[in-house]
């Protein structure tokens, strides 16, 4: 295989795919969608499918907000969606620090024009029959936060793709990033050459890798994140219930098939592939969720399984131009890293990278300094990290 594209998007999942989707109808020509496996094989399609407005930065919340305006209006602008619910979401506050947290940054959402609140425990019972008020200490609430099928999602932007005219090449993982001049000029991959002058990077827990190749350094990791899905009780299945989130323990949960699905992440992970379920986690995930929702004590598992999630050290996206030694530029060149929230953030990273790659602005919210340029030599940014991300290791790398 040898041809050429008007842009390469490297990675077919949540943000690769559908930024291009987005290019073709920003206007770019041949648009080439390459992936070392399958479309949505990572991540995307093993994901929770949390999409919440309720961010610990303001640009978090400006990148939530974009992302559900985005899901809730897939069907009308598409004929097809993503199974966006509006189900309300609950983050919970179990300690007086968390309350004093929770303050300030209801404070800030509220100026960002976010419809959120706060919610006593017995307030946050009603929400949430299954909840033990005494549980917890207060919690914040929005309605417009939900959750999307993950699965339904990439059959979504596949749909597009086609329908789109975009070439998705997969099973091509790839070899070589072409640079020449301080410009990127193609990309080489498994089944041959495309030659192109715009590419964008979004390959998930593979990016530091991908940006090596071109002699970049993007800080980002990848961990294992455990899902479980309960068996079905009538409580679950009556009708719809709020999300929940509890920061300190790394766990949140929601309804699904008549159960209730629930993940957790630990910092102490050792971070690299998934290679299995961890019985311990398994087990203190269980007791921490039974904390807060009694009845799921009785309740037999289903279903679990262990994805390999990406994360960045301050837990926000890198989105801007590769940086070459020496902090230039390579032209053409564009990362696009979601930090552990494909679904949550995908379709706005994934408009961003576009916006960048095509147009070098964007307007879906400040993004000046969310590139390379933030981290240090080791890693470390200088931004303060989200502080209602799911708690991933410190350090990017083993």
């Amino acid at each position: 295989m040898s041809e050429s594209a008007d842009l390469v998007v490297v990675g077919a999942g949540t943000v690769g795919g559908w930024a291009s989707v987005f290019a073709r109808e920003d206007g770019a020509g041949r648009v080439v969608v390459v992936d070392a496996a399958t479309a949505g094989q990572g991540a995307s399609s093993r994901a929770a499918g949390m999409v919440r407005t309720q961010g610990g930065t303001p640009t978090a919340v400006d990148l939530g907000r974009w992302s559900v305006a985005f899901y809730r209006g897939q069907h009308e602008r598409y004929g097809i969606d993503s199974d966006f619910r509006a189900l309300g979401y609950l983050i919970v506050a179990t300690s007086e620090d968390d309350v004093r947290a929770a303050q300030l940054r209801l404070a800030m959402q509220r100026e960002r024009g976010l419809d959120a609140r706060w919610v006593t425990p017995a307030q946050a019972a009603k929400l949430l029959p299954l909840l033990d008020p005494a549980s917890i200490l207060g919690a914040t609430y929005c309605e417009q936060d939900g959750a999307i099928s993950p699965p339904r999602n990439v059959a979504a932007y596949l749909v597009m793709m086609r329908e789109h005219g975009v070439r998705l090449r997969e099973r091509a993982p790839v070899r070589r990033l072409r640079v020449q001049g301080g410009r990127v000029t193609g990309v080489e991959t498994s089944e041959g050459v495309i030659a192109a002058e715009r590419v964008i990077l979004a390959g998930g827990v593979g990016q530091g890798a991908l940006g090596a190749m071109a002699g970049v350094a993007p800080p980002v990791g990848g961990v294992r994140h455990h899902v479980f899905v309960t068996s079905p009780a009538p409580e679950l299945a009556a009708g719809p219930l709020p999300m929940g989130f509890d920061v300190g323990a790394g766990l949140y949960w929601r309804q699904e098939e008549d159960g209730l699905l629930f993940g957790v992440s630990d910092p102490g992970e050792t971070p690299g592939e998934a290679r299995g379920i961890d019985e311990a986690a398994q087990h203190a995930a269980r007791e921490s969720l039974a904390r807060l929702l009694p009845m799921t004590r009785a309740l037999g598992l289903r279903k679990a399984w262990a994805a390999t999630i990406d994360y960045t050290p301050d837990h926000l996206p890198i989105l801007g131009p590769a940086l070459a030694e020496g902090g230039k530029p390579i032209e053409g060149l564009t990362l696009a890293s979601a930090a552990g929230h494909g679904m949550m953030w995908g379709p706005a990273v994934a408009r961003i990278a576009v916006d960048l790659a095509l147009h070098g602005a964007t307007a879906v919210t400040d993004v000046s300094f969310l590139g390379l340029e933030r981290f240090d030599a080791e890693g470390r940014s200088r931004l303060a990290a989200d502080p209602i991300a799911l708690p991933f290791p410190a350090a990017v790398g083993p």
